[in-house]
């Protein structure tokens, strides 16, 4: 299984909040620690906010956090909303595709099955078990 490069952003972000959750990140922060892009990264955490898992805070002091206990979401839901339901083959879009194989296809239902066990692996795993923490900040030292 592929993830997107949405989905995959929309991970990163939810883990590194989940290491942290007592504040507020800027998507800045994030897109520079993880080295990903900051335009994509807004649009991901747009999506995030409207489905209810990060609120977020204009202004100074604002960024976004998240919404629910991070051992209250599953990395299953979180895949299921920020994929969209984008289809891992030509045949499970939802128009049926153009799959030339279709109707004698035998692999669609094994890939259904492994897709299905996929989701099922991560229904089992909440956001809190893949917390990202921070880098620790280097110890200061006296002079």
């Amino acid at each position: 299984m592929r993830l997107s490069m949405f989905t995959d952003f929309g991970l990163r972000a939810l883990m590194r909040l989940a290491g942290d959750p007592g504040r507020a990140f800027t998507t800045a922060e994030i897109a520079v620690e993880f080295g990903i892009s900051r335009h994509h990264l807004t649009k991901v955490v747009r999506d995030l906010a409207a489905a209810g898992y990060v609120a977020t805070q204009r202004g100074a002091g604002g960024g976004f956090r998240l919404a629910r206990p991070a051992q209250a979401i599953t990395l299953g839901e979180l895949v299921r909303m920020l994929d969209r339901g984008e289809a891992i083959v030509e045949c499970f879009r939802a128009d049926g595709g153009t799959c030339a194989l279709t109707p004698r296809c035998r692999l669609k239902r094994r890939l259904a099955a492994a897709r299905e066990a996929f989701l099922r692996q991560l229904d089992a795993t909440t956001l809190a078990e893949c917390a990202y923490p921070g880098r620790p900040r280097a110890a200061l030292t006296p002079d």
